[in-house]
């Protein structure tokens, strides 16, 4: 059982930065691709960057390249987005991710889902 905490969301002026993390509470977290998602009120979770446990690729949506950069810390089991240049459509709850099948995780139905973290981006 692999259980994931997010931090770090917040209130933010469009155009300022922050960086969520997700703890795992599992030993073979470097064995997991993370990823990172959001849902917005009325509207569905999507999927929004992703890094695979081999080599660490990454993967982002159209919507945030360039802007959010996702890593990790395998020997923290952290996982972590920043997010710089934020605008308010970015409002959102932001959910991290876990799964050994990486087309599963980007197809947004990981194994293992965190609680969230609520961000939200003032204009």
């Amino acid at each position: 059982q692999v259980q994931l905490v997010e931090s770090g969301g917040g209130l933010v002026q469009a155009g300022g930065s922050l960086r969520l993390s997700c703890a795992a509470s599992v030993r073979t977290f470097s064995t997991y691709h993370m990823g990172w998602f959001r849902q917005a009120p009325g509207k569905e979770r999507e999927f929004v960057a992703a890094m695979r446990w081999t080599g660490g690729a990454t993967e982002y949506a159209d919507s945030v390249k360039g802007r959010f950069t996702i890593s990790r810390d395998n020997a923290k089991n952290t996982v972590y987005l920043q997010m710089n240049s934020l605008k308010p459509e970015d409002t959102a709850v932001y959910y991290c991710g876990a799964d050994y099948s990486y087309s599963d995780l980007k197809g947004s139905f990981p194994d293992y889902w965190g609680q969230g973290t609520q961000v939200t981006v003032s204009s």
